[in-house]
């Protein structure tokens, strides 16, 4: 428990360097680049057009509609989500060990480079979000209400991918196969998550496979504030207590090991 109280301090007590660091490192990625931060928007675009023409054109033809919402917008509220998730995860996942250095300079604690890994792709998916929330009010999708599901989403992937990315940090160095295996996992876990499929028409296999999925869990509670109008929110209360269970689990094994570990990391690099 010493040891969870102790990463609650870290986060909060370096909160300001956090969000600095987070806005130097968006800006020193696309300082050599004339689009500049444009890229946040144009990265994401282009790949929901590739889906859209191949998934919304191409495989579901005139059935592109999912119930009232638009196939563009069902597959928006899926992309934008996962894109943000996998982007947490394989950045908190090598945080650790591409600013090691930096962490023995300066002198600040390792588990701070999770949450400014997290911070980057947050300050991403606010940009991103906006398209999907200027969509959902135009085509009137949910009541106002609804989009105060986002706040519990960002509140969910962050406790969700902080004790992920605590566990995987610390094992990526340790275990080089470690990042290779988790891009493949992460790979096969965007086919299995309801991201360009609809989970009711899907095969009952699916159904079970997802309720086990906390990214299906986390795309369907992001749905649910911009999309899903007719249902309070995603899931049932054993999806919630399945996730949150996890989440914990990972938190208290993750602070374990990285407590463990942190002091030592240095030695196999």
């Amino acid at each position: 428990m010493k040891e969870l109280i102790a990463l609650f301090k870290e986060q909060i007590t370096h909160i300001n360097l956090i969000y600095k660091l987070a806005i130097y490192n968006i800006k020193s990625t696309y300082s050599n680049h004339y689009l500049g931060v444009f890229w946040n928007f144009l990265q994401p675009l282009l790949q929901v057009i590739l889906y859209y023409i191949v998934f919304g054109l191409g495989l579901r033809g005139a059935k592109a509609d999912v119930g009232h919402v638009p196939f563009i917008i069902h597959l928006i509220s899926g992309l934008f989500p996962w894109i943000f998730i996998s982007q947490s995860i394989m950045g908190g996942s090598s945080a650790i060990q591409s600013r090691l250095g930096l962490v023995t300079k300066m002198k600040f604690p390792s588990s701070i480079l999770l949450s400014i890994s997290f911070m980057n792709t947050l300050i991403n998916l606010l940009i991103t979000s906006s398209i999907l929330f200027i969509l959902s009010i135009f085509n009137h999708l949910v009541p106002w209400w609804h989009y105060f599901w986002f706040i519990y989403f960002i509140i969910a992937s962050y406790a969700f991918i902080f004790g992920f990315s605590l566990i995987m940090s610390t094992l990526v160095i340790l275990v080089r196969d470690t990042k290779n295996i988790l891009q493949n996992v992460m790979r096969m876990a965007f086919f299995v998550t309801p991201i360009f499929w609809v989970l009711e028409n899907a095969n009952p296999i699916m159904h079970k496979i997802n309720a086990f999925n906390p990214f299906g869990f986390l795309v369907g509670i992001y749905r649910s504030a911009f999309t899903k109008s007719d249902v309070l929110i995603y899931g049932t209360w054993h999806d919630h207590f399945w996730f949150w269970s996890i989440t914990l689990l990972l938190i208290f094994v993750g602070s374990q090991v990285h407590f463990k570990f942190r002091n030592k990391l240095i030695d196999y690099l």
